[in-house]
């Protein structure tokens, strides 16, 4: 059970790790998480699910557990993880939970957690003191409700919510759109007012995920995105992941786009009324995505890999947009929470205002050259990354997250997973034959690829 509680939320299998008294008890000792500025809002959570079958009897135990702690609910029902964070900050609650476990397979399902105003909770703010609580628990489903509990679908608030940052409905495009059977699914009302011809890929709502996975990460599930985007002459596509939280862009040529290139692409746009601001971007990301922000007149800011500290980043500078390269985007103006139908949106109005194929807009930055990320297997985490900083103590070195050293040509970031014995590899070097031969530098000390 205790490897359930995860970095940013509490994820495992079901029911053998997650199961309705997991839930009923990370409801019932929820509220000790909550602080007195939260509490001043309510008591009230807002709770939400994903389209799991075994999501229906996880929220409901989860509600009993809050309601026997004196704590209110108010149920928004079946949602993408951003609407749960637009539900605690339009409804002003003192916190939300949304049972999913995202982009994961069928069998598992869990919980994600925020505070007021969507501030997230993770294993250093809070999931730690939680599984402390819950392991120690033996609050059980007998005990009587002490709050109540509403019905309060936000859709509809929610869709004006992300409409409004469109700015331009001219010319009509062309969409292909993957909503991988996840909660992207309840996006459809929100595309159809975007003007935009759609080609639609798996848009029912089936946890089984009958036709591939809901990890736009991994290329394999983009193939029949990027197939849609070439076969019909669209102008761009768009790959949701499980909970509909994050979003991979396909250009026109039927390409992916790498998330930190997109960050450098809509910085920009966010510039412009606020220059001089202060855009954060995860310290994967390509030294392009830098350079964007700066050319654009804004200060760029890194940080580590992980929304809670991107999150925390952007409310401490009053950041108005950031971006990871796992697909999360994050706007202000949504409560500091990440938005894939926002990045989306975003997307439309740019290549619309400059009337240039997204290939094109992107080609800039495109400039350096990069391995992704890669697995490495390691037992000792920490002896391989002592070993590294000896080997390249040539180089520029900082360790905001695991290690990154930098050199005038080419730099890398190995960091190690929060829950498995692996060590994760970017580079990125000027040119693709020197980013093979560092590749093969670095594989020589780190191993075979995962």
């Amino acid at each position: 059970m205790a490897g359930i509680f995860k970095a940013y939320d509490i994820r495992g299998t079901y029911p053998d790790q997650v199961d309705e008294t997991i839930a009923f008890r990370v409801g019932y000792h929820f509220r000790d998480l909550l602080d007195d500025e939260d509490l001043a809002r309510g008591p009230v959570v807002v709770v939400s699910r994903d389209m799991r079958s075994h999501s229906v009897p996880l929220a409901e135990a989860l509600k009993s557990g809050l309601r026997a702690r004196g704590v209110a609910v108010i149920d928004i029902g079946v949602a993408d993880t951003p609407q749960n964070y637009f539900g605690i900050g339009f409804l002003k609650a003192s916190g939300g939970i949304q049972v999913t476990a995202s982009h994961n397979p069928a069998v598992y399902n869990g919980f994600k957690m925020s505070r007021r105003d969507a501030i997230p909770v993770s294993y250093e703010t809070g999931i730690a003191e939680l599984e402390k609580l819950v392991l120690a628990s033996d609050a059980d489903s007998d005990l009587p409700p002490l709050a109540g509990e509403e019905d309060r679908p936000v859709f509809e608030e929610y869709c004006e919510h992300v409409l409004a940052d469109v700015t331009v409905l001219e010319p009509r495009l062309k969409l292909a759109a993957d909503a991988a059977n996840g909660m992207g699914t309840i996006y459809l009302p929100i595309l159809e007012r975007l003007n935009v011809d759609l080609e639609l890929l798996y848009f029912e709502l089936d946890g089984t995920f009958p036709n591939h996975e809901a990890n736009p990460l991994k290329h394999e599930n983009l193939v029949d995105v990027e197939r849609a985007v070439s076969e019909n002459g669209c102008d761009l596509g768009v790959a949701f992941d499980g909970d509909a939280d994050r979003a991979i862009l396909i250009d026109e040529t039927g390409h992916f786009i790498s998330a930190d290139k997109l960050t450098g692409l809509l910085a920009p746009r966010f510039l412009k009324d606020e220059p001089g601001a202060t855009i954060v971007y995860d310290l994967r990301s390509s030294w392009a995505t830098k350079e964007a922000i700066e050319e654009a007149g804004g200060v760029p800011l890194r940080e580590r890999v992980g929304h809670s500290f991107m999150k925390a980043t952007m409310r401490l500078h009053n950041s108005p947009f950031g971006g990871e390269l796992a697909g999360h985007f994050y706007f202000r103006r949504n409560f500091t929470a990440d938005s894939s139908i926002m990045t989306l949106i975003e997307t439309l109005n740019h290549i619309r205002e400059t009337g240039k194929p997204l290939s094109e807009l992107v080609a800039p930055l495109n400039r350096y050259h990069s391995t992704g990320e890669i697995n490495f297997h390691v037992d000792d985490k920490d002896g391989m990354i002592r070993r590294l900083a000896e080997v390249f103590s040539d180089g520029e070195i900082d360790y905001l997250d695991g290690i990154t050293v930098q050199f005038d040509d080419w730099w890398f970031n190995v960091r190690p997973s929060n829950t498995e014995p692996l060590l994760r590899l970017v580079l990125e070097a000027k040119s693709a034959e020197l980013m093979d031969a560092k590749k093969e530098l670095l594989l020589s000390y780190l191993g075979a690829p995962e």
